[in-house]
């Protein structure tokens, strides 16, 4: 039998599986954020790369390729005798999701890609660092991280040092090979012909893959859905995890046929709430969120219910649109009927959806078009000041 790469299960057994794939330099624990959220829906199976962890790094050859991590994510499926999973992947792990994506569509219910990219830049720059990292070992890249990988300030933090330490402890082999996979890896040509219902996901702050490759991706699978999360440097599941949580397990959020490739929504009120939240959350920030149920009174309740399940457990968390469009629709819709309350809200939710002040700006110039010069005025104005607030 293949010798297959470390792995860990939690959550309920009989749950649709999820498997979740790391970045380069980390161990599965870098999911750790995101753990509790997802196993409440499903059975959720972390691996590590070779040499990475508890994998040995003889798992893949010295001139590995995106196809070879690939295999050892089907070869960790079969043995757990799914024909088909979801998939989530980190930096490489994304890489990886989206090469199954393309050579084995019918294994991948759902796919998530954050902070990767279809191409991670000339193969040089990969075969120069597994040099490297071969020579001086993975201390070489550990000075670098921090600025890289999450806010420099986090570095002191003990999920920082925990990252960090999983860096030095993997095995140079295993790390090289990695980067020799990221060397041949370009995925480009193929992003049009992935079918699994995608997010993409990237970190605005991200310095090794800027949001300019998770937008290409976005735009070339078709219906995938971006959303950029403020703040967040590459590692953003760690570095801003509510926003990413919130994201991942609206995407995830298991319908009537979960696990069987469907992209229905939730069937009954308790499944579009979880829906809905996760979305509320990832859209208008825990903060707003927090603040709204906490405010919650027996008279609200009901309401705050009914918008939770169908406003977005219904509307926004369809596939058809995507959340930057929908910012645009609702944009334009409150300036027309004067909502100016729910104006400031959802230009901050606009922002976390990936609009840019520019992109704003022209949905609020159209709208003066169409609704009114004052109503536009009115809308520039409030737009104005949340994103200085912002800023």
């Amino acid at each position: 039998m293949t010798e297959l790469p470390h792995h860990r299960l939690d959550g309920p057994q009989d749950a649709p599986p999820l498997i979740l794939g790391p970045s380069i330099g980390t161990s599965l624990d870098v999911w750790e954020p995101q753990l509790a959220a997802l196993t409440r829906t499903h059975r959720v199976l972390r691996w590590d790369l070779p040499g990475h962890g508890g994998s040995a790094a003889g798992l893949v050859p010295a001139e590995a390729t995106m196809a070879d991590l690939a295999r050892l994510v089907l070869g960790l499926a079969d043995a757990q005798g799914w024909d088909t999973f979801a998939y989530a992947g980190i930096s490489i792990g994304g890489a990886v999701g989206l090469t199954l994506a393309a050579d084995h569509p019918e294994r991948l219910t759902r796919l998530a890609v954050v902070c990767s990219s279809a191409h991670f830049g000339g193969p040089d720059t990969w075969r120069e660092r597994a040099a490297l990292v071969r020579e001086d070992g993975t201390e070489a890249m550990a000075t670098s991280r921090p600025g890289t990988w999450f806010a420099p300030e986090f570095a002191a933090a003990h999920r920082g040092q925990a990252l960090i330490k999983d860096l030095l402890d993997t095995d140079p082999a295993g790390y090289a090979a990695c980067c020799e996979a990221l060397a041949s890896y370009d995925i480009r040509d193929r992003l049009a012909g992935i079918t699994a219902p995608t997010l993409v996901v990237a970190g605005r702050e991200d310095p090794a893959t800027p949001p300019a490759h998770a937008r290409e991706i976005a735009d070339g699978i078709p219906g995938a859905s971006l959303t950029e999360v403020a703040d967040a440097y590459h590692l953003a599941g760690v570095d801003r995890p509510g926003p990413v949580t919130a994201a991942l397990a609206a995407h995830f959020a298991p319908g009537p046929d979960a696990g069987a490739g469907t992209d229905e929504a939730p069937a009954d009120d308790a499944g579009r709430h979880a829906a809905g939240m996760a979305v509320r959350r990832a859209v208008l920030g825990d903060a707003h969120v927090d603040r709204a149920e906490a405010k919650k009174t027996p008279f609200t309740t009901r309401f705050q219910d009914f918008i939770t399940r169908y406003a977005w457990g219904e509307i926004w968390t369809g596939d058809t649109l995507d959340r930057r469009t929908r910012s645009c629709i609702t944009l334009t819709a409150l300036v027309a009927h004067g909502h100016h309350a729910e104006l400031g809200m959802h230009v901050r939710a606009a922002v976390r959806n990936g609009l840019t002040p520019e992109e704003i700006g022209e949905v609020l110039l159209q709208s003066a078009i169409y609704c009114g010069v004052p109503a536009a005025n009115a809308a520039f104005g409030i737009a104005q000041e949340v994103l200085a607030e912002l800023e």
